[in-house]
């Protein structure tokens, strides 16, 4: 970290150089504008190992920095922030991206986007250090998150704090501790990166991949507490699936094990009715376009009116059929529970599987054996996968009654390949691990750390 250090504090001197001002700060502002420049520089520290490098964002409405601390780092004052960004800005150190802006009359706007230039650019990438490994998340922000819809956008709101968002809280605590203790990395040839990056790039439900985004946040929506509620912002979550297989802990393989048909599943269960044997969405069109029928399901329990209109995501057309003949086919398909679509179920739904993610993630956590959680998969050491998918079961069943079937369409299992193809001799070996550079030198400074 010193080199690091050493780069922050040469910034904020050279910043400091530029500025036109006519008194030196005082001790208390000194140190916030200290902690902005080394805030910025950090996150574009971390910015140049993501796969794709990806922007920063940086809030310039002054109103931010006064509202409440819940949600954001409480050391960082509009002031000081705005000094900091400026000065790195005239110093030719960062560009805008996307210029921000807040529309006063609607309430809306977008955050400033940016980047690093060549001079800062090199001198991060030549850090001989990895952020995802020296720096460690701060477990004390708030990760109890509650959204709300307002004036038609979605927005964090303030809450006051109950014996149950203390035990949300203190038991994710627990869970990224665990994380925090091993180190789970994405395993590809050097030469492959850059399809990664690609990869990720062209899809717009993706983020970065930041190795740094180690602990998990909790979502909840609609401004309740029993309404959403998932698991968010770890790395592995925007890794694509095909990749998935590709995900180590402790430089070992991992297997993955599915919820297949939750949805359905579990409103079935909580209405006291029988899916049945056969497939949720394989039913619907004699088995054909299962993922169409699959997303449309989820549109339909997650919509609080009757979706007249076709979702954007949502191609009927590719079953030859008009989005009113897919939604028909559904309900006809789904008869004891046609109630359910179109009321918001969804949502609560959502939050009775973040409550069977979090108990299985907890069961590990106390063998200190991290579950990376996919919304409602879950990746482990590969040595974990029996123990894996019966505490899935088991958490269901606690949830609500009833046993998940056995077969392959409730759970499925994804292995990933041997760290490295077999070799007959150690020249080979050594070749073949050239060939995953990047990945040993991050698990090597993990280890080495570590000891």
């Amino acid at each position: 970290m010193e080199v690091i250090e050493d780069l922050i504090s040469e910034m904020s001197k050279r910043i400091e150089g530029i500025e036109t001002r006519k008194r030196s700060r005082d001790p208390k502002a000194q140190l916030s504008f200290e902690y902005a420049v080394r805030t910025i520089i950090i996150d574009l520290w971390k910015a140049t190992h993501c796969v794709p490098i990806r922007e920063c964002l940086i809030n310039k409405r002054s109103g931010y920095y006064s509202e409440t601390r819940r949600y954001r780092d409480p050391l960082l004052t509009y002031k000081q922030t705005m000094a900091a960004f400026d000065g790195l800005l005239v110093l030719g150190q960062i560009e805008v991206t996307h210029d921000g802006y807040f529309d006063r009359s609607t309430l809306r706007g977008a955050l400033t986007k940016f980047i690093a230039k060549e001079e800062l650019l090199e001198r991060l990438r030549d850090i001989d250090e990895y952020p995802a490994i020296s720096l460690k998340p701060d477990l004390n922000n708030e990760t109890i998150i509650l959204r709300d819809v307002i004036d038609g956008e979605r927005k964090q709101v303030d809450y006051h704090d109950t014996p149950k968002t203390g035990q949300y809280r203190n038991n994710l605590k627990k869970i990224n501790q665990c994380f925090l203790r091993h180190w789970a990395d994405i395993e590809i040839k050097d030469d492959d990166v850059a399809k990664l990056e690609s990869e990720v790039a062209k899809d717009d439900e993706k983020l970065p991949i930041d190795l740094s985004a180690r602990a998990l946040v909790r979502i909840f929506s609609n401004g309740s507490f029993k309404q959403g509620g998932r698991f968010y912002r770890g790395w592995w979550q925007n890794v694509p699936s095909a990749y998935r297989k590709h995900i180590t802990i402790g430089m070992k393989k991992t297997c993955e094990y599915d919820f297949s048909q939750l949805n359905p599943h579990m409103l079935y269960y909580a209405y006291n009715k029988e899916l049945g044997s056969e497939d949720a969405y394989g039913r619907v069109l004699d088995g054909k376009h299962r993922d169409l029928v699959k997303s449309a399901f989820k549109a339909m329990i997650q919509a609080d009116s009757v979706l007249r209109n076709c979702p954007r995501d949502i191609k009927p057309s590719i079953a030859d059929m008009s989005w009113g003949e897919l939604r028909d086919r559904i309900i006809a398909a789904h008869k004891p529970i046609e109630h359910l679509f179109f009321c918001g179920t969804g949502n609560k739904m959502q939050f009775e599987d973040s409550c069977i993610c979090e108990g299985v993630m907890l069961h590990f956590a106390a063998m200190d054996a991290p579950a990376l959680p996919v919304h409602d998969s879950f990746i482990m050491h590969h040595g974990y996968g029996g123990e894996l998918e019966e505490a899935m079961r088991r958490t269901f069943y606690d949830r609500f009654g009833g046993d998940i079937p056995t077969s392959n369409e409730m759970l499925e299992e994804t292995k990933a390949d041997d760290s490295l193809p077999v070799s007959n001799g150690l020249e080979e070996v050594l070749e073949l691990q050239k060939e995953y550079s990047q990945w040993q030198a991050r698990n090597d400074a993990w280890f080495a750390q570590k000891k």
